[in-house]
């Protein structure tokens, strides 16, 4: 396979400003990077850093002031609805740091939703699968308000593995959740990149989280930096 056969998103000087004058704040600054079929990518920063913003450019949930993105080598631009709509239905999964359940479906319903949308297939022994991998199989006839803001989190990342996603976007998906649950998520999503041949996307404050990614880039002030493994080890001193 070609270098560019295997390259599944590509961001180019992408920048992102908000406010004006005196309030102006530059939240991404000229920012470039690849995204690779079977990366796990994970952004760090401190609060404020831009890390957040770049993760809802690259997902199209904002859109950059300028510079260009191109996911699987075509050109994405956020502001047509179709190209959103079908990359959202075939191409994007999301798991949203405040969950975005449904409160009228149960877990199971909500799991399933983004299948049921795009007339998908349910594989069912995946489900269950990752249901019991979550600690969610017990709770699946249940309603958000009846699960605990752990469970909630679960249900959002099942519900964004279910369609087996080529790209999946995780904003801080561990923050809700206890050592062992969060230990059982990051190995889910090493096995999905590793099995699948998916790609992660992984925003999170968390030096531990991080290190199951197989890459990691910081944003310090709207700017992007490598970092390795090993510096984030010594970091998390």
């Amino acid at each position: 396979m070609s270098l560019n056969a295997s390259l599944i998103m590509e961001a180019t000087e992408v920048s992102k400003t908000y406010g004006s004058g005196l309030a102006k704040v530059h939240a991404l600054k000229n920012v470039s990077l690849s995204i690779f079929r079977g990366d796990f990518l994970a952004i760090m920063g401190a609060s404020g850093s831009g890390k957040s913003t770049l993760l809802n450019c690259l997902a199209g949930l904002d859109i950059p002031d300028s510079g260009e993105i191109l996911v699987q080598g075509k050109r994405f631009n956020p502001k047509d609805s179709r190209q959103l709509v079908e990359l959202r239905r075939r191409t994007f999964g999301f798991i949203f740091q405040n969950y975005q359940l449904i409160p009228t479906l149960t877990a199971e319903e909500n799991i399933l939703l983004p299948l049921a949308i795009s007339q998908g297939e349910v594989d069912g022994s995946y489900f269950q699968e990752i249901a019991r991998r979550l600690g969610i199989d017990q709770v699946l006839h249940r309603k958000p308000q009846e699960l605990s803001g752990g469970q909630q989190q679960r249900v959002a990342c099942a519900r964004a593995l279910i369609t087996k996603p080529k790209l999946i976007f995780a904003d801080e998906p561990t923050g809700a959740l206890d050592s062992k649950a969060s230990k059982d998520l990051l190995e889910i999503f090493r096995e999905t990149v590793t099995d699948f041949g998916q790609s992660l996307v992984m925003v999170t404050h968390d030096p531990v989280a991080a290190g199951y990614a197989s890459r990691v880039v910081t944003m310090q002030d709207g700017v992007l930096a490598e970092s390795s493994l090993s510096e984030l080890a010594d970091s998390s001193l």
